[in-house]
């Protein structure tokens, strides 16, 4: 796949919510996902497939209800793309949240290598 088709694919699951469907078909064995800074629940950096799956299995627990999820269209380069991502969640325990990021990734043989969220 292309850049340009790895990223259109990985927006419209993203629209979907399917981040571990996204995750399986799109990002390299060894791929890196990169947070803003270390939380309780998560780690800055994780390593590995296995680890970035398991990551959203442990987002998707933490939401209570999700009432909008908003994905914007991609901007693609050559070996690299972006979008914006908007949740408005309820999460378990703290309340509803608006959040936004950009997210950045890397892309290298066909596969997603590395993602990167900023607030």
């Amino acid at each position: 796949m292309t850049t340009q088709e790895i990223a259109q694919r990985l927006v419209a699951l993203c629209r979907e919510a399917k981040w571990e469907t996204a995750q399986r078909e799109l990002f390299a064995d060894d791929a890196v996902s990169l947070e803003p800074y270390a939380t309780p629940a998560f780690e800055k950096e994780t390593r590995g497939l296995p680890a970035i799956i398991e990551k959203g299995h442990k987002f998707d627990a933490m939401i209570e209800k999700m009432h909008r999820l908003e994905v914007s269209d991609p901007l693609v380069a050559t070996n690299a793309f972006a979008c914006t991502m908007r949740m408005d969640v309820t999460m378990k325990g703290q309340g509803r949240m608006d959040m936004a990021e950009l997210c950045v990734y890397n892309v290298k043989d066909g596969k997603i290598v590395s993602e990167q969220f900023h607030v």
